[in-house]
């Protein structure tokens, strides 16, 4: 019988080499984000380095360069990044519109739900048996 074959040190040796290309990937986005100059999320560091979020966050060096990226000033945040007077009052308009919307589809609701126990109640009360709520 043969003995088992050691592959630790090849298994190794790929993930240390694995490691160093995601590494230059991250490094390499970081640095093309930085270069512009414009506040970004951490998700499209993530992206164009073809990295995960937990594999970014677990690399302190990095994370610390993506968040300087993450948190500019808002003078420093590029005017087409910004949302504008107007675009946050037609936001906001919108989602009261559809407050007011689901509001009265609950009231509604509400109201059919109240109508369904009253003939379940009476429905009840004429046959001498209690109602199945």
């Amino acid at each position: 019988m043969t003995p088992p074959a050691r592959n630790s040190e090849h298994l190794r040796a790929v993930a240390e080499y694995r490691r160093a290309k995601t590494m230059a990937r991250a490094i390499q986005a970081l640095e093309e984000f930085e270069s512009l100059g414009e506040s970004i999320s951490i998700s499209a560091i993530c992206k164009r380095a073809g990295v995960s979020r937990t594999w970014l966050y677990g690399e302190p060096e990095l994370i610390a360069r993506a968040a300087r990226l993450t948190s500019l000033p808002k003078d420093q945040v590029p005017n087409s990044q910004r949302a504008t007077e107007n675009s946050n009052r037609t936001r906001l308009e919108a989602a009261l519109a559809r407050n007011r919307e689901l509001a009265e589809e609950n009231r509604q609701l509400r109201q059919q739900l109240a109508r369904a126990l009253g003939r379940l109640r009476e429905e009840s009360r004429r046959s001498g048996s209690s109602p199945n709520l």
